[in-house]
């Protein structure tokens, strides 16, 4: 975790206080259980919660002689609870702990992702909203096509990271599960109702099957989510990058008073967050391909997953957070340049209508082939000379023996290619 690429309220997850905090949780709620059932005496439950206590120094230091964290734990946590400690952990194993507390810290982690995507998507539908009516020349392939909005282009955006949403609450509810099941997850030395009790006190569902471990694919596919969110940031970045261009210049980031571009240009105005953006997106991506190597383990267990989800689990979600926080101010300061977005729009001569015209002379009669023909003819001197496209049209015999003047005229109406913005809006945003 980089401090200058973490946000507090995530890092706080994957403090050691929090995880030991919830380990402490999971070894207490598996002692009531265990009272209920008349397996441990019900003072002894009493006095872990009472006594229950933890250093990390301490556990830090039993660690490098027993090299294993959870007796490492374990063992302070019995100096401070006294002769009842020998009924903490009845029946259970390591990964009982591990695995239940790695299912709370990535709900944690969830929860915070899911309000940092309900932020973005506040920003991203008050813009599009904003530039719903603003023109702009679709692109493809990067060259000149036909014209969109700004708000339709946004709007795209705003229903990717709401499809987003949908897959994060989904991989959220995967992962909450619980496993107290024992060694090679038989409950041979502790009874089913250990696991439903603690599940319950800690918002999770029981794992259904667990051999020793909760199956990596639930990892797997959380993780997978992460990085499909991380490249709706890059794509939304990208296309920031794209604008900024000096050629382009239709949009921008805030460039806020007293900052500098460069150290041997001053004049410079870098879209550094957004190129910030994608480098953050490819660090989490990078994460998808071991959470899915450690779908494979040995039988019913081995550790192989655990120093990978060591190192993932805090930096893909620290680093997705405040990638996503970074893109909601990119999106609320986000500079638009309407006069730039319709000067570029008409750079071309009127060439984005050249879709119209080549319909309205297969309309009037003109095979599509001898349509085609006529109006790329008249498109290449616009491209080549800078002439202008309609001037060309109304030159050309053959177009004018099937369109009238007007006709022509008509095929270059700017609303024609925004008329359906109502409808793509209420697809996106609803009512």
């Amino acid at each position: 975790m980089i401090p200058r690429y973490s946000r507090p309220e995530m890092t706080r997850i994957w403090d050691p206080e929090n995880r030991f905090r919830i380990w402490f949780e999971i070894e207490a709620h598996a002692c009531d259980a265990q009272a209920k059932l008349g397996v441990i005496p019900a003072e002894a439950a009493k006095a872990v919660w009472e006594r229950g206590a933890w250093e990390i120094d301490r556990i830090d230091e039993i660690e490098r002689e027993t090299k294993h964290d959870v007796i490492a734990f374990l063992t302070n946590l019995a100096e401070h609870v006294g002769p009842e400690a020998r009924f903490v952990h009845q029946g259970m194993t390591s990964s009982d702990v591990l695995d239940t507390c790695l299912a709370v810290q990535l709900t944690q982690a969830a929860d915070l992702l899911l309000a940092d995507l309900d932020r973005l998507l506040d920003a991203l539908k008050r813009r599009s909203l904003e530039h719903k009516y603003t023109p702009t020349i679709g692109r493809s392939h990067g060259i000149h096509a036909e014209p969109t909005t700004f708000g339709v282009k946004l709007a795209g955006h705003y229903a990717a990271f709401a499809r987003n949403r949908k897959r994060l609450e989904a991989a959220r509810a995967e992962i909450a599960t619980c496993a107290i099941s024992g060694a090679v997850g038989t409950f041979a030395n502790i009874d089913p109702f250990v696991e439903e009790y603690v599940a319950e006190k800690l918002g999770l569902s029981v794992e259904p099957h667990s051999t020793q471990v909760i199956p990596r694919d639930r990892h797997a596919m959380f993780f997978a989510t992460l990085g499909v969110i991380a490249a709706s940031l890059d794509n939304l970045a990208t296309e920031v990058r794209h604008l900024q261009r000096s050629e382009v210049r239709e949009a921008e980031e805030y460039f806020s008073p007293g900052q500098k571009g460069s150290s041997a240009m001053p004049h410079k105005r870098n879209p550094v967050l957004s190129e910030n953006l994608s480098g953050l997106s490819r660090i989490v991506r990078g994460y998808v391909t071991p959470a899915l190597e450690n779908v494979t383990l040995w039988h019913e267990r081995d550790i192989s997953h655990s120093s990978v989800e060591r190192m993932i689990g805090p930096d893909a979600t620290v680093t997705l957070d405040f990638a996503l926080v970074r893109a909601t101010g990119l999106v609320e300061k986000l500079v638009v340049y309407p006069e730039n977005l319709q000067k570029n729009l008409d750079m071309l001569g009127g060439l984005h209508n050249s879709q119209r015209v080549l319909l309205a002379l297969t309309q009037a009669g003109m095979s599509r082939e001898d349509a085609y023909r006529a109006v790329q003819r008249n498109a290449m001197p616009v491209w080549l000379e800078g002439k202008d496209f309609r001037t060309m049209l109304k030159s050309d015999a053959d177009v004018m023996k099937h369109l009238t003047a007007s006709a022509i005229d008509d095929a270059f109406d700017l609303g024609y290619h925004t008329k359906h913005a109502d409808t793509i809006f209420r697809r996106v945003f609803g009512v």
